[in-house]
């Protein structure tokens, strides 16, 4: 069986008093967290902060923690794919303007947690997502 690795972020914000978070609509019109194939020489680490990098045109940003891994099986073309996750909490520093990666996405927005938990469009990822949450506010208490 084929197995991939990617990687990716909840990346979040602070917002006069609140925070926000961001999502992309991907090629299929689901809303997730950015995230993309993990290259040969890179660590997930890197990976997650290239991918949301390029697909939202944040530059300023800091990775916080990692949360977890999602783990799932698909199908493509009558192939079995095992792919691995790794997901990082991501906080965005410098209010600059996003940029959807047109090639790749469909959209990206900000939301707010209650919204993006709402919104996340696959199965187990508003666990992930709700987690994220959790522990950036965790992080801003202790700022």
């Amino acid at each position: 069986m084929e197995q991939q690795y990617a990687a990716g972020g909840v990346v979040v914000k602070k917002d006069e008093g609140y925070f926000k978070v961001l999502l992309i609509k991907d090629s299929y019109g689901y809303w997730i967290w950015p995230k993309g194939h993990m290259e040969t020489d890179e660590t997930p680490e890197e990976t997650a902060v290239r991918e949301i990098s390029e697909e939202t045109g944040l530059k300023d940003i800091k990775v916080i923690k990692e949360l977890g891994k999602q783990q799932y099986l698909f199908t493509v073309q009558n192939r079995k794919i095992f792919k691995t996750v790794h997901l990082f909490l991501v906080e965005e520093l410098s209010e600059e303007n996003i940029i959807a990666q047109i090639e790749e996405i469909k959209d990206v927005r900000w939301f707010s947690p209650k919204e993006a938990v709402e919104i996340i469009g696959y199965e187990g990822s508003n666990v992930l997502l709700e987690k994220g949450i959790k522990a950036f506010i965790r992080y801003s208490r202790e700022d």
